[in-house]
C-alpha cells in the first residue's frame, strides 16, 4: 500500500479478536500504529486523552457492538458528543459477529458509522476499507 492509515483504533473487549486483526493489519502493512482499547470507555479515554496524538490522527476505527459495560451503540452515544478535534480524520466502521439484520440496518442510521463488516477481519476485508475509503 502506499498510503498508509496513520492510526487504527480497534474497539473490541476479546483480546484474541484484537491479537489477531492486528495480525491481520501488520500482514497488509496498511497502518503506522494500532491502538488497542478493550471497552468503550477505554476507548473514549483515549480519545479524550492526550495520547491521542492529533499529529498523527485515528483515520479508522473497527468497533465491535456486543461487549459488557458499555456495548458499541452506547459508546457511539458518547462519540457523537466527543469534540470534532477528538474524533477520527477518517472512517468509523463497526466489526461484529452479529448476523442480525437490525444491528446492520441500525448501523446504516447513524450518520458517523462508515460501514458494517462481519468478524474476523481478513487481509481482503482489510484491502477492500482501504480501497473504498482512502484510495
Amino acid at each position: 500500500m502506499t498510503k498508509k492509515f496513520n492510526c487504527i483504533l480497534l474497539i473490541d473487549d476479546d483480546e484474541a479478536t484484537n491479537y489477531i486483526h492486528r495480525k491481520v493489519i501488520e500482514e497488509v502493512d496498511c497502518a503506522e500504529k494500532v491502538v488497542i482499547a478493550q471497552s468503550g470507555q477505554e476507548a473514549l479515554d483515549f480519545l479524550n486523552g492526550k495520547e491521542n496524538d492529533p499529529n498523527s490522527p485515528i483515520d479508522l476505527i473497527f468497533l465491535d457492538i456486543n461487549m459488557p459495560a458499555m456495548n458499541g451503540w452506547e459508546f457511539l452515544e458518547h462519540y457523537k458528543n466527543l469534540d470534532s478535534s477528538k474524533k477520527a480524520k477518517g472512517v468509523l466502521i463497526m466489526l461484529s459477529t452479529s448476523l442480525n439484520p437490525d444491528d446492520h440496518g441500525n448501523a446504516s442510521k447513524i450518520d458517523v458509522v462508515d460501514g458494517f463488516q462481519t468478524k474476523p477481519l481478513t487481509e481482503e476485508k482489510m484491502i477492500r476499507i482501504h480501497k473504498n475509503h482512502f484510495s
